[in-house]
């Protein structure tokens, strides 16, 4: 039987929902500290299982409104893990991906982390195990293929490699226990929820860093911008990426656009033909030849090299490390021919060894 402060949360959370699920005519956004109760209602238990699932599938009907989005934000920041970066420590760049992962072709995020990390650029990833509705290939797996171990850290212990390294992984499923729970909803709806949106846009970095966020549709980038302008975010790059991610394609002009200091977004069309990179995007096959492919890549050779050094060169250029898209892509090229890649692998892997676990 339900206590008396559970009935009054279940209560209340009918209510929110018959705001957003009332119908095309007369159903209405909530505001952002409404859809702050309702994302902390439904990860702590205070919304009732069937409730969650009309939540859910009604929210993704009449989708989010940019303060419903920030609004998710808040619970993410309140709830989730923080992490901080040192006085002098270089502004990080924090890449937001689809959690449910890829399985069409070959993600590069993990190699242009390593670059960059190589090149004193720190970089912080989030995600967790294969989940719904993609069950695609994460990025823990990913590290996991090529040598680095970067789950059973306390995160404290990833708050450590960052501040020496300058590579973070928030993993889920212990570092933000609380995102879990809605992974049965979200697998029995069969579809990505507004929380997917939401999670595009969340970093657990607390300070000044450059936010990349992944988009598929025109209509998510513009509800992007306005979410994280709301939610206080200076400096954005939105990335039209390979399956909503954040790895530019080789195979045809790759859609960016640039936002500081909450000014008009800046569009940038880039062009790897222009560059020496076009051709085919690498296919996701296997863990196994996946890992191959990226050790030759690191090295610049073999079939995911040229994405590796346009997606390196990209990220130096828009986050202001390089003067120029053809200086970066340069200076990508020369550490890919100078190992900085695969040094930076093995000093992680060296200090995640000492961690134990």
């Amino acid at each position: 039987m339900e206590t008396p402060p559970q009935a009054k949360k279940r209560a209340y959370f009918k209510q929110l929902l018959r705001k957003i699920g009332s119908g095309e005519h007369t159903s209405k956004g909530l505001t952002r500290s409404e859809a702050d109760e309702a994302m902390e209602l439904m990860l702590t238990g205070g919304a009732s299982d069937v409730q969650i699932g009309a939540f859910l599938i009604a929210h993704r009907i009449r989708r989010p409104e940019p303060q419903e989005l920030t609004g998710m934000l808040d619970t993410y920041k309140r709830l989730g893990p923080c992490l901080l970066s040192q006085p002098e420590q270089r502004r990080p760049i924090c890449f937001g991906m689809p959690f449910d992962g890829r399985s069409r072709t070959a993600p590069i995020y993990p190699l242009t982390t390593l670059l960059l990390v190589g090149s004193g650029q720190p970089v912080v990833l989030q995600g967790g195990r294969r989940m719904p509705v993609k069950f695609g290939i994460t990025a823990a797996e990913l590290f996991a293929a090529i040598g680095l171990n970067l789950s059973g850290l306390s995160i404290n212990d990833v708050q450590t490699g960052f501040n020496l390294h300058g590579l973070a992984l928030i993993y889920q499923p212990e570092h933000f226990p609380l995102g879990e729970v809605l992974l049965p909803a979200r697998d029995d709806l069969g579809k990505r929820p507004p929380l997917a949106s939401a999670e595009l846009l969340w970093t657990a970095h607390q300070g000044h860093h450059l936010l990349v966020s992944g988009f598929v549709h025109p209509p998510t980038e513009s509800r992007a911008w306005q979410a994280l302008e709301l939610a206080g975010e200076k400096d954005v790059i939105t990335v039209k990426g390979l399956e909503g991610g954040t790895d530019l394609p080789v195979s045809r002009a790759g859609i960016t656009a640039r936002i500081h200091n909450s000014g008009e977004p800046e569009r940038h069309i880039v062009h790897p033909r222009d560059h020496g990179c076009f051709g085919d995007d690498p296919r996701w096959e296997s863990e196994e030849a996946w890992a191959a492919h990226a050790k030759e890549a690191l090295l610049g050779q073999g079939p995911m090299a040229d994405s590796l050094r346009w997606n390196t060169g990209c990220y130096l250029w828009l986050s202001g490390l390089s003067k120029s898209l053809e200086d970066g892509v340069e200076e990508a090229q020369t550490m890919q021919a100078n190992g900085v890649g695969s040094a930076a692998l093995e000093q992680l892997i060296a200090w995640r060894a000492s961690v134990g676990r």
